[in-house]
């Protein structure tokens, strides 16, 4: 807050605020807990048309039960956001190293009772799913069946840093260390990048990025970019890098300028 929020923010305005720069948002909270309609609609009245969700499937689905009898849970998570398909990304089945290869036909039951009418995307961790044989190729051959995107999640900038400072350290323990693929697999292909807390040292990845993603735009999907710093931060600065580089490759629109941007303007009348 006082570098992209407007001074004095309260936790209810973050959302609008956030909204009326960036297009659309990782749903972390609903990884922890599933939220009721009433606030699922707030969310939604807080944000500008054209503004997507990227909803987290609930742990209790992904990592406590491992897709065990999940059909119910499934069904009542996504119930909750019927009313706001309109503002809808892709949901994100997030899963542990541990769902291995050997979970594929409980993966494939849950996919098959997921209503057509959403969005999805799976990220895997085990390294088996990154063998260029037969697991990661069932795998895609599973997910590219049902039209479902394989999330690319980048940490590779992160992992080659050597650094004292407490947040990335922090992130290193926390951010798992799996290989990138670079494959869209559905009109919405999505990826997460993880770096560090300045531009400089995250600019050949980004650029890397920024060539992909054009590509993907030219071809007609609409992808999902999330990036992400240790410090959390600086992540204002490191989408707003990233949209100016892409921005040189294909045409895009400016991006608005930052609240707390806004707010020091108007105080100079």
């Amino acid at each position: 807050m006082g570098t992209f929020f407007k001074e004095k923010t309260k936790p209810g305005d973050f959302l609008s605020q956030y909204s009326s720069v960036f297009n659309s948002v990782e749903g972390n909270t609903t990884f922890y807990s599933a939220p009721n309609k009433e606030l699922v609609a707030q969310w939604a009245d807080r944000t500008p048309d054209g503004f997507k969700f990227c909803f987290k499937f609930p742990k209790v689905i992904t990592h406590i039960k491992a897709l065990n009898n999940v059909e119910n849970e499934v069904r009542e998570f996504l119930s909750l956001f019927d009313d706001i398909r309109h503002k809808l990304g892709p949901f994100m089945i997030q899963f542990p190293e541990s769902f291995s290869p050997k979970e594929l036909p409980k993966l494939e039951r849950t996919l098959s009772i997921l209503p057509k009418t959403m969005g999805y995307g799976v990220e895997v961790r085990h390294p088996d799913f990154f063998d260029h044989g037969k697991n990661e190729h069932n795998l895609n051959t599973l997910l590219e069946s049902y039209g479902i995107e394989r999330i690319i999640f980048d940490t590779r900038k992160l992992h080659s840093t050597n650094s004292s400072i407490l947040s990335i350290q922090e992130a290193k323990r926390k951010k798992p260390k799996v290989p990138v693929r670079f494959g869209a697999f559905s009109s919405r292909p999505m990826v997460r990048f993880v770096g560090v807390n300045d531009i400089l040292n995250n600019e050949a990845y980004l650029k890397e990025w920024a060539i992909v993603v054009a590509d993907w735009i030219n071809e007609g999907r609409h992808p999902y970019i999330f990036i992400h710093s240790p410090d959390k931060i600086s992540q204002p600065k490191l989408c707003t890098h990233f949209h100016k580089l892409l921005s040189e490759l294909i045409e895009l629109p400016e991006l608005p300028e930052w609240p707390v941007n806004r707010e020091a303007q108007l105080g100079l009348f």
